[in-house]
């Protein structure tokens, strides 16, 4: 039970830019950053209602505590001082992940405070609880789903949506396994259901699913419900109306529009208003296929404006909104909303320019031949950005999008690397340590390890998420020579690709995340021993070159040390995508190199805690050629959608060996508590745009969400 409690003592992070970012925007760029960061908290609440069925709920019952106790909570004596701080730290995690499982980890969390005392609070602030539970979104659609309506009272709420556990409902994932997800509803979907769905429904009427959730009527009827403002289907042309059999001639499915109407609605209407104050045309007509994604639910509206986005070079405001990544929907196709705005840091980003310029050299230089990598690698816009607004359930230090394998292949993507995100993430707190690294190695692992973990991401976005080619049949021919396929990992021609309308996410489902980011971070650990890439970033000697080196192989050991966590060992369920790649690169690191000295743990006299032993002189040779091996695989796998093959290679080096599960019981009592964003908000008075932070305090996270009126 007790790993199920909130974080205490987690540390807190206003993202601020007030003071030096901001500033240097003129009236016209601040404006738009303001009209766009009132559509990004606008999705807060699909966020919630992605992550569970109480979180929204939840959500308005903690603010509505804060306002009537007037933000005054007990502390007369130590027990009660101590609750209250068990409590807010509860809040303040349940906000910053915009719900109750953890952004990062993908399982329940509940309060350290005792049951009794949270219906205190309540009572305290003068609301009844044994009333329905409060939302601010009632269902005006005749089909939408609330969520409140799964508790009767606010007791109940409180006993079975905030403390109730059970280990597997814990934990993200299909509900017909005993899994807990949002993205469905209805009677509980199987893989099988998702299956069909996506090779029946999606592909066939080559519709996107990102924008919708699943309402399962019985075995042989669904609904899909997207989310658009309207609550009629206005684009027939592409969404049939009605009902529908699918051609196995048993399944009916239904497009059914207006989920999260209320939401889709404030979204659109500040887009408008964002537009007019967009730098140029580009970006006017990206804002304009983002209104009709909303105000509709087409699909294919924001696959246009993500084409428009990636044409919008360098901006000074950057922005990114709509349903983006498919990491924590089980089967891995409909989209969480998130929602960017930042604006550009121009020192870093020269850095970042450099890296992109060289891009083709660099991409020369991994382990495969030119038949797995686009003809032509058209530069994309890589930029530093200081976050001003990230609405998700948890921000990234870096990203590269869109999603959209054919965007991608055609037109380009964009990297931005969140420079305040990781600046904060990269910091030691005085009170806690980095666990698991020896008194030897602090000097360079405290020195070098936030500027190192910036060269693995400007790495890890760029070259790893911009590089491959998937091998693919279009409706007009091949993107490579059917004839003569490129050679496989046996030297001999594959003989799988990607069929008409199949996509990297659909082929690979589940596992398409974790594959990705791990194929990623491993280029990310292949080129990171690059003296020219080390040079762009800064480093010019030696010395710093290869302490930067280190650090970043001794922080990849150490954070696949730390997935254990996000292990579960009686479901043998990985409960993070970027977790269980960094695993089996520990993994490979460990079990996988010619040479075992290259990395060894060292178990204290007491057996509850250990050191790394990364073995620096070997980084080059052994260690390069585990990583260079490891890397081969993975590209040849995806490229090639050899899906049973791949699923099969990555699932045996993600797999936890006897011996290190061993180590989980350590890790999970040395775990430190995730860092929590602030984040600003801005407000219009007369033609002035103000912006308002925050004290980096629960009560300060609690202010910044009530003044946003969601």
């Amino acid at each position: 039970m007790n790993h199920f409690f909130a974080d205490h003592d987690a540390p807190l992070s206003m993202l601020s830019v007030k003071a030096e970012y901001f500033p240097q925007l003129t009236e016209k760029e601040q404006k738009y950053a303001h009209f766009m960061s009132k559509a990004s908290h606008a999705g807060s609440r699909v966020v919630m209602r992605q992550v569970s069925h109480e979180s929204e709920p939840i959500f308005d019952l903690i603010l509505a505590i804060h306002v009537k106790l007037d933000g005054k909570y007990p502390d007369d004596n130590g027990t009660q001082k101590q609750q209250t701080e068990f409590y807010l730290e509860y809040v303040s995690q349940f906000l910053s992940n915009l719900g109750n499982f953890k952004s990062f980890g993908d399982s329940k969390f509940i309060p350290r405070c005792e049951v009794g005392f949270f219906k205190e609070l309540v009572d305290l602030a003068k609301i009844d609880a044994s009333s329905p539970p409060l939302t601010l979104s009632p269902a005006d659609v005749d089909h939408q789903f609330t969520s409140h309506h799964l508790f009767s009272t606010i007791n109940e709420l409180i006993d079975a949506g905030v403390y109730r556990v059970e280990e597997k409902a814990a934990l993200l994932g299909f509900p017909s396994q005993g899994y807990t997800s949002s993205y469905y509803l209805g009677l509980p979907i199987t893989p099988e259901d998702m299956a069909l769905l996506k090779e029946q429904l999606f592909a066939e009427l080559a519709i996107l699913p990102e924008n919708t959730r699943i309402n399962k009527i019985d075995d042989q009827s669904f609904q899909i419900w997207v989310a658009s403002e309207n609550v009629k289907n206005e684009i027939t042309e592409s969404y049939p109306d009605g009902q529908i059999i699918l051609s196995n001639g048993t399944t009916r499915v239904e497009f059914i529009f207006g989920d999260h109407s209320r939401e889709m609605h404030l979204i659109a209407s500040y887009l408008k208003k964002a537009q007019k104050y967009a730098a140029n045309d580009t970006q006017n007509k990206m804002l304009q296929e983002y209104i009709s994604h909303f105000v509709t639910g087409s699909s294919q509206a924001h696959k246009e404006a993500q084409k428009l986005w990636v044409k919008d070079i360098s901006p000074v405001i950057e922005t990114n909104i709509g349903f983006i990544e498919t990491y924590r929907e089980p089967s891995g196709i409909i989209g969480e909303f998130e929602s960017l705005v930042a604006i550009q840091n121009k020192e870093r980003t020269a850095k970042f320019s450099s890296l992109v310029n060289n891009a083709e050299e660099f991409i020369s230089l991994l382990p495969w031949s030119r038949d797995y990598e686009k003809p032509i690698f058209n530069l994309p816009d890589f930029t530093s950005l200081e976050v001003l607004t990230f609405t998700g359930s948890g921000i990234p230090a870096g990203i590269n999008i869109p999603n959209y394998d054919d965007v991608r292949l055609k037109i380009g993507f964009k990297n931005v690397s969140l420079g305040n995100i990781l600046n904060a993430a990269a910091k030691s707190s005085s009170k806690h340590p980095p666990s698991f690294i020896s008194q030897d190695d602090r000097p360079i692992f405290d020195k070098y390890q936030s500027e190192s973990f910036e060269v693995q991401v400007g790495i890890h976005e760029l070259l790893g998420h911009g590089s491959g080619k998937l091998l693919t049949e279009f409706t007009d021919g091949f993107n490579f020579d059917k004839e003569h396929p490129p050679l496989g990992l046996d030297g001999r021609p594959v003989k799988t690709y990607y069929k008409v309308g199949e996509t990297w996410g659909s082929k690979f489902g589940q596992l398409a995340g974790p594959f990705e980011e791990c194929r990623a971070e491993v280029i990310a650990m292949f080129l990171i021993t690059n003296r020219k890439i080390l040079d762009i970033f800064g480093f010019h000697d030696e010395e710093s070159q290869d302490n930067v080196v280190y650090a970043g192989f001794l922080q990849m050991a150490r954070a696949g040390l730390l997935a254990l966590e996000y292990w579960n060992p009686k479901t043998g369920k990985w409960g993070q995508p970027h977790m269980q790649a960094r695993y089996s690169i520990m993994k490979t690191f460990m079990k996988h190199c010619t040479n075992k000295n290259f990395l060894k743990l060292e178990l204290n006299d007491t057996k509850d805690d250990f050191t790394i032993k990364l073995n620096k002189s070997l980084i080059k040779t052994a260690g390069h050629e585990c990583v260079k091996d490891y890397l081969q695989h993975l590209h040849i796998y995806k490229c090639s959608g050899d899906v049973e093959q791949g699923s099969k290679y990555f699932i045996d080096r993600s797999t936890v060996t006897p011996d290190l599960a061993t180590l989980r019981d350590i890790v999970v009592s040395k775990r430190l508590p995730r860092r929590q964003f602030i984040q600003a908000n801005s407000s219009i008075n007369g033609n002035k745009v103000n912006l308002k932070e925050y004290d980096e305090t629960p009560q300060g996270m609690l202010q910044s969400f009530l003044d946003r009126e969601l």
